[in-house]
């Protein structure tokens, strides 16, 4: 048996979620907001196939979609902040879970096990947006990039995570949707899951991105974890 097997067999102290492209399908808003500031500048409206492998990528990668600058430019920073600003009003018009990952974790509260947030979402945006959705779900933790001094795919924020759950990190899974993610949890010892059914650029491979895992749909997710054991004193 594989040590990946072995560590699936074994029920983690915690499973941890990049957000967007991974946890929560944001780029229905993302898409909706790029348009309203494209128009604002008389500019045709792009595709939603166009705008959402660029989503994880954040605001910097949508604005050189949008308009093809970067931070260079004279007006880069007065784009981005627009943009942002729109984002925060339209913060949740139609983002949603994505399919299935309401019955992932309804398993792991169900079984015991923690679960928190890994973000390079800013916190404004990240709590604007979990606020927004807090009916549907409430994670343990939220590291954000306010959180740390390194980023991912610095394992910073990873191991501030599972110190703020009081868990060890080689006790924790990661899922993201981004290279980023995987090099982030490989490097803090985790069991790593890339979610291919996340913002993936055309031409990006996620199987190739190192992870222990790569998963599909959130129900293959789902079906390892209903495989696991519960953790003593955990509601049955």
């Amino acid at each position: 048996m594989s040590e990946t097997s072995t560590r699936l067999k074994q029920t983690p102290a915690a499973v941890l979620f990049d957000l967007d492209g991974c946890l929560i399908d944001t780029a229905p808003d993302f898409h909706r907001v790029v348009n309203l500031q494209r128009e604002r500048y008389q500019r045709a409206p792009l595709d939603y196939s166009q705008v959402r492998p660029v989503v994880s990528s954040g605001a910097r990668a949508l604005i050189g979609l949008s308009f093809g600058i970067d931070d260079s430019h004279h007006s880069y920073s007065e784009k981005r902040q627009e943009l942002l600003d729109l984002y925060l009003e339209f913060i949740r018009v139609d983002s949603q879970l994505f399919e299935g990952l309401e019955a992932v974790i309804e398993s792991i509260e169900r079984k015991g096990i923690k679960w928190g947030i890994v973000t390079n979402k800013p916190r404004v945006y990240a709590e604007a947006l979990l606020k927004a959705m807090e009916q549907d779900i409430q994670c343990g933790v939220l590291v954000c990039p306010d959180d740390v001094s390194r980023t991912k795919p610095d394992p910073e924020p990873l191991f501030l995570a599972s110190q703020l759950l009081g868990v060890e990190p080689s006790a924790c899974w990661y899922l993201g949707d981004h290279v980023r993610d995987i090099q982030a949890g490989n490097a803090a010892g985790m069991l790593t899951i890339a979610t291919a059914y996340g913002y993936v650029d055309a031409g990006e491979d996620p199987a190739a991105w190192d992870a222990d895992l790569c998963i599909h749909t959130p129900d293959e997710l789902l079906g390892f974890l209903e495989a696991l054991p519960h953790e003593s004193g955990a509601p049955h």
